[in-house]
């Protein structure tokens, strides 16, 4: 895993605070709009992380795309579900998601990988 895949969820958190910092009203109801749009309402949490992980392939934004595959991750996502998210992005956005999809994948491979229980050695 890269550096950057490592401790990317420490830089999005820092940078974060780093811009809410400045009183900008515009950019704080945004962050805050953003934060609204992805808690439990008539669509669950899951389905809107898979919403939210088509439309950063389609998007074509691989912070986003690491994003909601954490996310997904986390709240119990399974591979073959991310498999078919996979592919409604590739439908909609065409052949130029591949490259992206196939960070994607790395990146799914590094999560699970990562949290991996270790292995009992005898």
């Amino acid at each position: 895993m890269s550096d950057r895949d490592l401790s990317f969820a420490a830089f999005r958190q820092r940078l974060n605070e780093r811009i809410l910092e400045h009183d900008n009203q515009v950019i704080k109801r945004f962050f805050a709009l953003d934060t609204q749009c992805y808690r439990e309402g008539a669509l669950d949490l899951k389905t809107k992380e898979m919403l939210g992980l088509v439309a950063s392939l389609v998007l074509r934004c691989d912070d986003c795309v690491n994003h909601h595959l954490t996310k997904c991750y986390q709240i119990g996502v399974n591979r073959e579900e991310i498999f078919e998210i996979f592919q409604v992005g590739l439908v909609v956005g065409g052949s130029i998601v591949i490259p992206h999809l196939r960070r994607a994948v790395d990146f799914l491979d590094q999560v699970e990988q990562q949290n991996q229980p270790p292995s009992s050695t005898d």
